[in-house]
């Protein structure tokens, strides 16, 4: 009885030392500060040169709306900047100023394409003004884009507020994490609304911390409202909208809005799963989306065939390949081909990313806001500024890795392209292949410079049979350290 006892008492002190150990709400706030503060610069010079009508696809899609679509262009860039450098202090700070200028066959134009200023306090988050922002639980550098917000877009100017990365949840002690937060954006391409806001709102939660398996579930919700309408006049631009927005309840001055929802409401569910170990990580992640209510769980839509569905493979112990992607994208359901037929509401034909009173839809000067392969409006012949094909089932890989120094992408996609319902028939109406091969290498011997290049290919009838080459030469360095 007393050996029994005894073990008793080491199996709970050994619980009892796990337990107190591990602090109950690990979060950023050890007083220790040995991280130094920067302001760095940057100076970028990248050219592209293609024998197509477009530069192929991969070559200036994703790349956050910096490079031109047209075959030849060129951009300089100089940015000056400050990174986050203490995750594990209550505070921190980072902002970034970014001006390019660009020239293509139409002529040439200069935009911000970094302006902003972010703050930490604790564990919340505040940022304002033009960041390059990627949301979703897809792999960042192998995906074709996150379901409803890809890389695809110029970043808007917004205001978020909220925790943006995954933060432990009081007393579960790591194992339960959340993140979430709001956005107020602006559509400042003005193609046909004037003015229209963003709204979106997002909230994460994972499971699992230092398990070696982790769970994680997001769900985004996003809305096109107000501005003024070159038919319908002023939508409605009042706080009580913003609340019809935020609850996507009716509202506004349109009767099709107050019988149904104020605004151009697009939602994502995100379903993942990670399994790590030293060295390596596997994720597989699920990205549905909806446009219609009520809000279900993501297995039990109506578009249950439609989403990303996406695994990739990371390692760190052999370099040549550290990283291995396949992505299956399908928004061909869209919840069945009628919305309503013979007095009866079907619930389908969403149209993914149009709208009839956005009429520009889900795009941002011109670019989809989602999914590249729904495709973006500057690719229509005929001016079109709406989205024409947005029912379409592609394959996508992606590898990369570094061999003795040379820095590699390399990229295949496949995309079957039937177009809308609303347009008639189910028949294959285009398809594209689209190639990358892209390599950076960092030269000390070359006063530190940075060179890119990348040779991109397009095969099929959606762009036609095109390739093009893109150089890249960056110089990247410190002004200043405090």
């Amino acid at each position: 009885m007393d050996k029994l006892r005894h073990h008793i008492l080491i199996v709970c002190l050994c619980i009892g030392h796990t337990v107190f150990a591990w602090a109950p709400w690990p979060l950023p706030m050890d007083s220790a500060d040995n991280q130094a503060d920067s302001i760095i610069y940057g100076v970028e010079l990248t050219a592209v040169t293609s024998s197509g009508t477009y530069a192929p696809f991969w070559l200036q899609t994703n790349r956050f709306g910096a490079i031109s679509a047209q075959p030849h262009s060129g951009n300089l860039s100089g940015y000056i900047g400050k990174a986050a450098t203490r995750p594990n202090r209550w505070f921190d700070y980072d902002f970034g100023v970014e001006l390019t200028g660009r020239v293509d066959t139409k002529g040439g134009t200069g935009f911000f394409q970094q302006l902003y200023g972010h703050v930490r306090l604790y564990v919340f988050d505040i940022t304002i003004g033009i960041k390059p922002e990627t949301w979703g639980n897809q792999d960042p550098e192998l995906s074709s884009g996150g379901f409803l917000f890809s890389q695809n877009i110029h970043p808007m100017p917004r205001i978020t507020i909220g925790i943006d990365r995954y933060t432990s949840f009081p007393f579960t002690y790591g194992y339960m994490e959340v993140k979430g937060g709001i956005t107020h954006g602006w559509f400042a391409d003005n193609v046909y609304i004037q003015n229209a806001y963003l709204h979106h709102k997002f909230v994460g939660v994972r499971l699992g911390g230092k398990l070696p398996v982790n769970l994680n579930y997001e769900f985004h919700h996003a809305a096109q409202w107000g501005g003024t309408s070159p038919v319908y006049g002023a939508l409605g631009s009042s706080f009580g909208d913003w609340k019809n927005v935020f609850l996507a309840r009716s509202g506004g001055v349109m009767a099709n809005d107050q019988l149904n929802v104020y605004g151009n409401h697009i939602g994502s569910q995100n379903l993942g799963v990670d399994v790590k170990g030293k060295g390596w990580k596997i994720s597989a992640y699920w990205q549905n989306i909806f446009e219609d209510g009520p809000i279900k769980p993501i297995w039990h839509t109506m578009n249950l065939s439609d989403g990303v569905w996406g695994i990739a493979v990371k390692q760190s112990r052999w370099p040549f390949i550290s990283g291995f992607l396949y992505e299956f994208i399908q928004t061909t359901d869209q919840s069945g081909p009628f919305h309503d037929r013979d007095g009866m509401v079907f619930g389908g034909a969403d149209s993914y990313f149009c709208n009839g009173i956005y009429r520009n839809g889900w795009n941002y000067f011109y670019r989809t806001i989602g999914t590249p392969f729904i495709t973006s409006p500057l690719y229509n012949d005929n001016g079109d500024i709406a989205t024409l094909n947005n029912r379409v089932v592609a394959h996508h890989i992606g590898v990369q890795g570094d061999i003795y120094g040379f820095r590699y992408r390399a990229l295949v996609s496949h995309a079957d392209n039937y177009g809308r319902y609303q347009d008639g028939n189910d028949l294959l109406k285009s398809r594209n292949t689209a190639l990358l091969l892209e390599v950076k290498k960092h030269v000390p011997q070359a006063w530190g410079l940075d060179f890119s290049i990348a040779i991109g290919a397009d095969i099929g009838t959606q762009f036609g049979n095109d390739v093009g080459l893109m150089v890249t030469i960056a110089k990247r360095g410190l002004i200043w350290e405090y």
